[in-house]
């Protein structure tokens, strides 16, 4: 799978933005050479609403589909959707739904009898030898396991995103649930949730929590310390914001780990304790790996962004910090692998849980090739709301860097 990488340049809104996101991310579909490629399949309908207007909705495959609650409202204590926004529709992820919200504790055991049988179907399959029979039976022989296969797939993200939730609830910390705006709550109900800033704060090391104010710092600009503040944004922008924000968590924790070990055995590069280091050395490259999404430094696209949140760039203005030299001193190859979003499971998921708080993005591209998204629904958000909103996005990505190693470690599934 092509990957890519990306920093947090914006000209209105300062996100981190991947230029070939192989994951379909509609909300991170824009235009232009920078912005998101998409370079395997994936369905589309266009339809013309403006003359030499295209409008393109972006979907998934039938068996890939996600059905989030479309009203807040019509959650129950007895779902999933008031605990976290995606409805899970596998036998598996449903069992596991019902577990998190009767006895969540014993979700890590579950799991772990999920992954057993997951491991003992796949080794069954893998053992099977094909029919020696040609034509119509071969081709069904080999449908048949396809299915299985994809079953199984979809069975491990689910897997994945309940341990996810679950580390959520032990930190006592509750997702936000789908955004639906109304005439009461423009905001699509995330201002009037409870700060639970520091909750969030607690979950990551001094070091990452420095340079995830860093990355705040870039989306909210001048307003980072007024919460009450409010902005309007786009869904789709909102989106691309939380996504982003997912990816860079994930690639957080995973720095930050390996940093707190060579921290521990005291094992440190020098630079990391320099005052200045050269950080254009990961925001001018372009690099690929073979197995996930990864960032890529882009440049400002006013059209796209323009919701009154202050521009930023990795690397221009921003606060020095151990952690952040740190990443600095890869070299390209340790930097590409760090930047990479391993699995195609938890590149799917973070698509799935975008779209579950958001909705299903629909863009408008202009006969010049720009976004129109002038008719993209509208929430007025705070400050404070939108800085909770990346708070758990950040935390999302680092949660799901935990749960993607704690499974492979089970059940291999990663592929590089």
């Amino acid at each position: 799978m092509e990957a890519a990488t990306a920093t947090f340049i914006g000209s209105s809104i300062g996100i981190s933005r991947p230029a070939k996101f192989v994951a379909r991310l509609g909300f991170l579909a824009t235009n232009g050479q920078d912005f998101v490629r998409f370079p395997i399949k994936h369905y589309s309908s266009v339809s013309f609403s403006k003359p030499g207007h295209r409008r393109v909705a972006y979907g998934l495959r039938r068996c890939m589909e996600v059905r989030a609650s479309l009203s807040s409202s019509s959650d129950s204590s007895g779902s999933i959707a008031s605990i976290a926004p995606l409805r899970l529709e596998s036998p598996i992820g449903q069992f596991l739904s019902q577990i998190l919200i009767s006895h969540p504790h014993l979700v890590p055991a579950a799991v772990e009898q999920q992954l057993e049988q997951l491991q003992t179907d796949r080794d069954a399959e893998t053992q099977k030898e094909e029919p020696s029979a040609t034509g119509t039976d071969l081709v069904l022989y080999r449908r048949i396991a396809e299915v299985k296969a994809n079953e199984r797939r979809k069975a491990l993200e689910e897997i994945l995103y309940a341990l996810v939730v679950q580390k959520f609830m032990d930190a006592n910390v509750s997702l936000i649930p789908t955004m639906a705006s109304s005439s009461t709550d423009p905001s699509g109900g995330v201002d009037a949730r409870p700060s639970q800033d520091e909750k969030l704060e607690l979950l990551h090391s001094p070091e990452a929590y420095e340079m995830i104010q860093n990355h705040l710092a870039l989306i909210l600009g001048n307003q980072m310390g007024d919460s009450t503040a409010v902005a309007q944004i786009n869904k789709l922008r909102a989106g691309q914001v939380y996504a982003a924000s997912v990816m860079y968590g994930y690639f957080l924790k995973r720095a930050d780990q390996r940093f707190q070990l060579e921290k521990t055995m005291k094992i440190l590069p020098n630079a990391v304790d320099e005052g200045e280091t050269n950080i254009h050395k990961a925001a001018g490259q372009d690099v690929k790996a073979g197995g996930g999404v990864t960032y890529h430094a882009v440049s400002s696209h006013p059209e796209a962004f323009s919701d009154g949140i202050s521009p930023g760039g990795f690397g221009h203005g921003l606060k020095a910090s151990r952690l952040r030299n740190y990443v600095m001193s890869f070299d390209g190859e340790t930097l590409q692998r760090h930047a990479t979003i391993r699995s195609k499971e938890a590149v799917s998921i973070i698509e799935k849980q975008t779209e579950a708080l958001f909705g299903r993005p629909e863009i408008v591209i202009t006969p010049q090739g720009t976004i129109d998204s002038s008719e993209d629904e509208l929430v007025k958000i705070s400050f404070g709301g939108l800085r909770r909103l990346v708070l758990e996005a950040v935390t999302f990505g680092s949660f799901l860097w935990d749960v993607e190693s704690y499974v492979e470690s089970r059940y291999h599934f990663v592929l590089n």
